[in-house]
C-alpha cells in the first residue's frame, strides 16, 4: 500500500531556538525522521511547500487538491498531510469539501516544535499514517488527527492557543480514537455534496456581531468590490437592529450573505420574529449555513461562488 505524505510547514517543522523563540528550521526535521509504519506500508515523503500556518492561502489549498488528485492517478491508497494548527481547520474542510471522497485523507500538526520537550509532531505524524492505511477511513472524508483523536474535517475546530489537546468537535466530538494497536471509529458522518472547482477566486470577508453593533462596516463593504459576506450572527441568528440597512443594501446588490453563529455550539435557525431576527433575516435573503464556523463558512461559500451553481443550487448547498 502506497502513502503520500505531504509537508507543508507549521510548528511541526519548526524548532525551538535558545530564547525559546519557535521558528522554521533551514531544514524540515520530519524529511529526516524515520516513523514507525504499520505492515505493508510505502510511504512516500514530499515537501509540497513550507510556509507557516498564517501563510496559508486558497491557493495553497487548490495545490493540495490538485496534487491529491494526481496521488489517485498514481496509484496511491492514501493521504497524509502535516499543517501548522493555526489554519489546519480550514484546510482540512476545503479539501473535504472539493475531494473529501476520493481516497483516505489524514491532515495532522503539531503543537510543540520538534526540539521542545514533550514535543507531539512525530507521534502525531505517526498516528495520522496509521488512520490513512486503515481500511476503515474509506469513504469517511478528510479526516483531522491529532493527540490520539480522530476528529471529522466538517466540525472540527482549533479550541486553545498552544494545549496539545487544541482540537475539539463542539457538540458531537470526535469521530474515532488511535490506540496502541487500533484505530476506532464510534460515530458515522452524513454524507455531503462535494464540488470539485478549479479556481479560488472571490474577496468575502467575515463579520463578527455584537451588542450595540451598528451598520457602519457593512455599508462600507457594500461600498468595496466584494464577492460574498460572511456574518458570525447572535446566538441561533440574529442580528442587532441598526444593522439592517446597510445589510438591505448589500442584498440589493446580490452578494451573497452568509450567517452562522458565533457561539461555540449549536446550529442558526431563523426562530425569532423581531427586527433583526432570524425570521426577518431569511425573509431579507440571508442563507443560514449549519453547523461550521464562519472561517468554514468563508471557504464553502468560496467553493460555491467559484463553481458551476446556479443561484438556487448554491443556496441549497450552503444551507446543507
Amino acid at each position: 500500500m502506497k502513502i503520500l505524505a505531504l509537508h507543508t510547514g507549521g510548528t511541526i517543522a519548526m524548532k525551538e531556538n535558545a530564547a525559546g523563540k519557535v521558528a522554521p528550521d533551514a531544514g524540515n526535521p520530519l524529511l529526516t525522521s524515520a516513523p514507525n509504519l504499520p505492515t505493508g506500508v510505502d510511504l512516500v515523503v514530499e515537501e509540497i511547500f513550507n510556509v507557516p500556518s498564517p501563510h496559508i492561502t486558497p491557493e495553497h489549498m487548490l495545490l493540495l487538491k490538485k496534487r491529491i488528485q494526481r496521488a489517485e492517478a498514481e496509484n496511491f491508497s492514501g493521504v497524509v498531510i502535516t499543517h501548522g494548527t493555526d489554519t489546519l481547520e480550514e484546510t482540512a474542510y476545503f479539501l473535504d469539501t472539493t475531494i473529501g471522497g476520493l481516497m483516505p485523507i489524514a491532515i495532522t500538526g503539531a503543537m510543540r516544535s520538534s526540539n521542545e520537550i514533550g514535543s507531539d509532531g512525530l507521534y502525531n505524524f505517526e498516528s495520522a499514517i496509521r488512520v490513512a492505511a486503515c481500511p476503515e477511513a474509506q469513504g469517511k472524508g478528510v479526516l483531522v488527527v491529532m493527540n490520539d483523536e480522530i476528529h471529522t474535517a466538517r466540525y472540527v475546530t482549533k479550541t486553545h492557543t498552544t494545549n496539545v489537546a487544541t482540537f475539539r468537535t463542539p457538540t458531537l466530538g470526535p469521530i474515532g480514537i488511535i490506540t496502541k494497536l487500533h484505530i476506532r471509529f464510534m460515530q458515522e458522518l452524513t454524507s455531503s455534496d462535494r464540488i470539485d472547482i478549479q479556481a479560488v477566486n472571490g474577496l468575502i470577508p467575515i463579520v463578527k456581531g455584537y451588542a450595540g453593533m451598528h451598520g457602519d462596516l457593512i455599508e462600507a463593504l457594500s461600498e468595496s468590490d466584494i464577492d460574498g459576506l460572511v456574518i458570525e450572527g447572535l446566538g441561533a441568528g440574529n442580528l442587532p437592529p441598526q444593522t439592517l440597512p446597510a445589510l438591505k443594501k448589500l442584498l440589493a446588490k446580490k452578494v451573497p450573505v452568509v450567517l452562522v453563529s458565533r457561539c461555540f455550539n449549536g446550529i442558526v435557525e431563523p426562530i425569532y420574529d423581531y427586527q433583526g431576527g432570524g425570521q426577518e433575516l431569511q425573509q431579507l435573503g440571508v442563507i443560514f449555513c449549519n453547523g461550521i464556523n464562519s472561517q468554514k463558512a468563508r471557504l464553502k461559500l468560496l467553493i460555491a461562488i467559484n463553481s458551476q451553481l446556479t443561484e438556487v443550487e448554491r443556496k441549497s448547498f450552503l444551507e446543507e
